[in-house]
């Protein structure tokens, strides 16, 4: 089948995303905070970490991790967006729901109950970005102290603006992406 442009977001499509069991992230350079998404039949733009990517991953570095990164769930703004079609698990995002980025902190890289007392990023976040989330299997077996934590794909801020390390794709594109996933995916990032 050839493939044609889409008007919704000027991506190429050729057949439905669903058709591969992994994403691809690919940056023309390894310091560059721009790459392309890219699955079976869909190539999309999308933001990467200020420090580009990086094999050597560290707490407060800015760069995306290099590697495979299973798909664990998807977690929501229920009062932003309507509950995603999916086969990952779906989580609605609570105004407590935080993520410990604290090395040496026993709850490091995992989901937490705020107020908590370490250092943590906030998921009911005032902007957009978190409105959806897909929790990326970074440094979570073994869990290593300083490795990187709170790695997700979420929503892009305007312009492709760099992230502090995940991967952002436009909304429409998170949003035509979703019911595609399922448990077993991942994402390279390369």
């Amino acid at each position: 089948m050839r493939a044609r442009s889409s008007k919704l977001s000027g991506h190429r499509e050729a057949r439905p995303p669903h058709a591969a069991a992994t994403i691809f992230v690919r940056a023309a350079h390894a310091d560059a905070p721009a790459a392309h998404f890219c699955t079976d039949g869909l190539t999309v733009p999308c933001a990467l970490g200020r420090g580009g990517i990086s094999r050597g991953k560290r707490e407060g570095d800015g760069a995306t991790p290099a590697g495979r990164l299973v798909l664990r769930r998807i977690w929501y703004r229920a009062d932003r967006v309507p509950r995603p079609r999916s086969r990952l698990p779906v989580h609605a995002i609570r105004p407590d729901d935080g993520w410990c980025d604290a090395a040496g902190d026993r709850n490091y890289n995992r989901p937490v109950r705020l107020p908590y007392p370490a250092s943590h990023e906030r998921l009911w976040r005032d902007d957009h970005v978190y409105d959806v989330v897909v929790e990326l299997g970074w440094n979570e077996r073994p869990r290593v102290q300083g490795r990187g934590s709170a790695i997700f794909l979420h929503l892009a801020r305007p312009g492709y603006a760099p992230t502090e390390g995940c991967v952002a794709l436009a909304r429409a594109d998170m949003l035509r992406l979703l019911p595609h996933l399922r448990p077993g995916m991942a994402l390279i990032i390369s």
